[in-house]
């Protein structure tokens, strides 16, 4: 019987599950409606872990969650802003985001960026935009999606 997991899409660890092929895994979307983080997330008891991308001049809206979550920059360059602190993590950054701070990233033009990230359980992966609708992710002008 499949355990639950709080985030939909997400994999259960343990019950003899211990090593994941993250690359394997089916990507599921880490901000409906306000960012285009995608990718694996796997749960455990109380940590959970997701190998995002993010396409390059896209990103998140602000928003936050009841969780604290780290970011390691893998590829890429993110823009970031985190309680009013903005900063830019290359590879190889580490980013830090404190549970309920109002935070965003955005992938800098130049190239897709690869993430892994880690938050404790006590809320899904997905956040809730600052604003509360789920309109779209944020888009580095002239990145936006074309219309149809």
């Amino acid at each position: 019987m499949a355990q639950s997991t709080k985030t939909e899409g997400a994999i259960k660890a343990g019950d003899g599950h211990f090593t994941f092929d993250l690359a394997k895994l089916q990507a599921i979307d880490a901000g409906t409606g306000y960012s285009t983080s995608h990718g694996p997330v796997v749960e455990g008891e109380r940590i959970q872990v997701g190998l995002m991308r993010m396409p390059r001049g896209t990103g998140s809206r602000p928003h936050s969650h009841p969780n604290e979550q780290w970011i390691y920059v893998m590829q890429g360059t993110l823009d970031t802003e985190v309680a009013g602190v903005k900063s830019r993590a290359t590879t190889g950054s580490l980013v830090y985001i404190p549970s309920n701070a109002v935070h965003s990233a955005v992938a800098t033009p130049d190239e897709d960026v690869l993430f892994f990230t880690c938050k404790d359980t006590s809320h899904g992966i997905v956040g809730k935009a600052v604003d509360a609708s789920i309109s779209a992710p944020a888009y580095v002008p002239g990145f936006e999606p074309k219309k149809k």
